[in-house]
C-alpha cells in the first residue's frame, strides 16, 4: 500500500489493499502501514485513516474459522488522507509496528494455550465417559498416553507464557522480548495443533460434527490455523528468534 505526499505537503494519496484485517467492518479508523519512501523498512510509515474516507472499500472474507470475527479485505483507491494523521515520523512505521507485535503475539500465545487446554479437557471428558471393550476409554493405555502427551505440552507452553508475561511486566524492552515471544508463539501453537489431533483421535467421528458432544472440539480444530499463522507464521517466528539471537 503506497502513500504519496502532495506537493504542498497537506495530504497523502493512499492506494493499495490490506488483507486479513480483523474487525474491518466495525471500526472507525485504520492504523495503516504504508510505503511513503523507497525499498526496505525505512520507507514504511504509519497513517491513521478514517474508515469513512472516500475510496475505502471493506469486504468480508469467508474464513475457515472466526466466523464472528469480521475477517476482511480493505481496499484503498485514491484515498485522500490529511498529513496530520501521520503517526510519529515518516520512515518509523515498521519499528512502531514491530514493537506492538510482541503484545499481539502474547495474546496469541495465551489464546493457543487456552485452546490446547480445552482440547485436552474435551479428550479427558470423553475418555472418562465413553466405554469400549467393556471399560472406560481412559483405562486403555494408548488413550492414557495420548492424554499424558497432551498435558505435557500444555503445561510446558503455559509455563513458558507465564515466564514471558513476568519478563514483560518487569520492564523487558521490545528488543529483549522479541525473540522469546516468537519462540513462545511457536511452542503454544504447536501444543494447540498437537492437542487438536490427539483429542480428535480420542473422540473419533464425534469430533467431526458441528453438533453433539464433539462440536466444541470441532470448532477448536477449525480455528487452529489462524492461531498458527496469525501474527506471524511458525517459519517466520523461528527465523525472527534466530535473527534476534544474532546467529
Amino acid at each position: 500500500t503506497t502513500a504519496v505526499k502532495s506537493a504542498d505537503g497537506s495530504h497523502y494519496m493512499v492506494n493499495g489493499q490490506k488483507k486479513f484485517i480483523t474487525g474491518g467492518l466495525m471500526v472507525g479508523w485504520f492504523s495503516t502501514l504504508v510505503r511513503t519512501g523507497g525499498p526496505g523498512i525505512g520507507g514504511l510509515s504509519l497513517l491513521a485513516i478514517d474508515a469513512n474516507t472516500p475510496g475505502i472499500t471493506v469486504r468480508k472474507l469467508k474464513a475457515q474459522g472466526w466466523w464472528s470475527g469480521n475477517t476482511t479485505s480493505v481496499s484503498f483507491d485514491d484515498c485522500k488522507v490529511p498529513a496530520k494523521y501521520l503517526i510519529g515520523e515518516e520512515g518509523n512505521g515498521f519499528l512502531m509496528m514491530a514493537a506492538v507485535m510482541n503484545g499481539e503475539r502474547m495474546i496469541a500465545c495465551q489464546g493457543a494455550v487456552r485452546a490446547a487446554r480445552s482440547c485436552l479437557t474435551e479428550g479427558i471428558k470423553w475418555a472418562r465417559s465413553r466405554k469400549t471393550f467393556g471399560q472406560n476409554m481412559s483405562k486403555h493405555q494408548v488413550i492414557r498416553h495420548k492424554i499424558a502427551q497432551m498435558a505435557l505440552r500444555v503445561e510446558a507452553a503455559q509455563s513458558t507464557v507465564e515466564a514471558l508475561a513476568y519478563s514483560m511486566t518487569s520492564g523487558a524492552t521490545p528488543q529483549e522480548i522479541g525473540g522469546p515471544t516468537a519462540l513462545a508463539k511457536v511452542q503454544a501453537t504447536s501444543a494447540y495443533e498437537y492437542c487438536c489431533r490427539e483429542a480428535s483421535q480420542i473422540l473419533g467421528g464425534a469430533a467431526y460434527l458441528r453438533q453433539g458432544r464433539g462440536q466444541k472440539l470441532e470448532r477448536l480444530v477449525r480455528e487452529l490455523r489462524v492461531a498458527v499463522v496469525g501474527g506471524g507464521s511458525e517459519e517466520i517466528m523461528l527465523d525472527l528468534a534466530m535473527r534476534q539471537a544474532r546467529l
